[in-house]
């Protein structure tokens, strides 16, 4: 091969490196420009729902989807059918404002499917040492993966009360500035449903055009609203809106006063789950960090221990 042969050659291959360079370059830019756009469209809807999605959040999720696939016929098991979603699942479900969007048979087919997922895991994991222990995992599998659903919407009631409790005060300032410039309490509510896109704001404003339509009283909605959370300071207030306008009372300084102890009540609890952090810090220290640390120190003594008595 000449010297012109060997040119085109090299210079064939640098052009296609350098073509191939550019498009990979092309490509990675596109891809950070679409997870750039991902990444604010997924931190609008978490700020639109007030919290950061966790494993309890696909766990739900996972449960609305497979009762949307078992109201379509989709989705049925035989071996499921026997398996109830035990008691207190409605109630759990209305605090966890799931009501109607999650059904007991999607509930506890997803409790089934978990045992046996769990199960199988460490089923697997304990074969490879022993089968006592695989036997002991799988169990204690079954047992975690039976739980987790319910877990799930646990934590989503004391997410939601939280939420709720977080955005009280401002509620109900707003609304007690609106009635002390002489609005009525539905105004009121309405101008803070409007200025405020929270999930407390969008039930409350639900809840004000239910009223307004007539499809139910006003004390009706307001007490099925508070029903649908697991916060004693919630109903407290509600109960004391709807007192005030059954008797004529004044409701302003009821509602300041109510949103300064929401406000006090919302910053204990947030005190009482900084302290618990160094407790529950405790256990991953003790677990992983403490025995590493231990062997680190103590095993090259050990060793020297060892090869001195050999």
């Amino acid at each position: 091969m000449g010297f012109v042969e060997t040119a085109a050659v090299v210079g064939a291959c640098a052009l296609s490196v350098a073509c191939g360079f550019n498009l990979w370059r092309a490509y990675e830019s596109h891809a950070r420009a679409r997870r750039h756009k991902a990444s604010i469209v997924a931190a609008e809807g978490l700020a639109q729902e007030g919290r950061a999605a966790s494993a309890a959040d696909r766990m739900v999720a996972s449960m609305e989807r497979l009762t949307q696939q078992l109201a379509l016929g989709r989705g049925r098991r035989a071996a499921f059918r026997g398996i109830g979603a035990g008691e207190g699942f409605a109630s759990m479900a209305r605090l966890a404002g799931l009501e109607g969007r999650v059904s007991a048979r999607a509930y506890a087919e997803m409790r089934a499917r978990m045992a046996i997922a769990c199960a199988a895991a460490g089923l697997a994991c304990g074969l490879l040492f022993s089968g006592q222990l695989a036997f002991v995992l799988a169990v204690a599998g079954a047992a975690i993966g039976f739980k987790m659903p319910g877990y799930a919407l646990r934590t989503r009631v004391k997410e939601r009360a939280r939420e709720a409790e977080r955005h009280l005060p401002e509620m109900l300032d707003v609304v007690a500035l609106g009635m002390r410039s002489g609005l009525p309490f539905d105004a009121s509510l309405r101008i803070y449903a409007s200025h405020f896109d929270t999930l407390l704001s969008r039930e409350l404003e639900n809840a004000r055009v239910q009223w307004s339509c007539g499809l139910a009283r006003r004390d009706e909605a307001l007490r099925g609203l508070a029903a649908t959370y697991d916060s004693v300071v919630f109903s407290r207030v509600v109960e004391t809106v709807v007192k005030s306008i059954r008797y004529g009372s004044s409701m302003v300084s009821s509602l300041e006063s109510d949103a300064a102890e929401a406000r006090s009540a919302y910053q204990a609890d947030r005190e009482e789950r900084i302290a618990k952090a160094p407790v529950k810090m405790m256990v991953p220290t003790g677990v992983l960090i403490l025995p590493a640390m231990l062997i680190m120190v103590l095993g090259p003594v050990l060793l020297e221990l060892i090869q001195g008595g050999f």
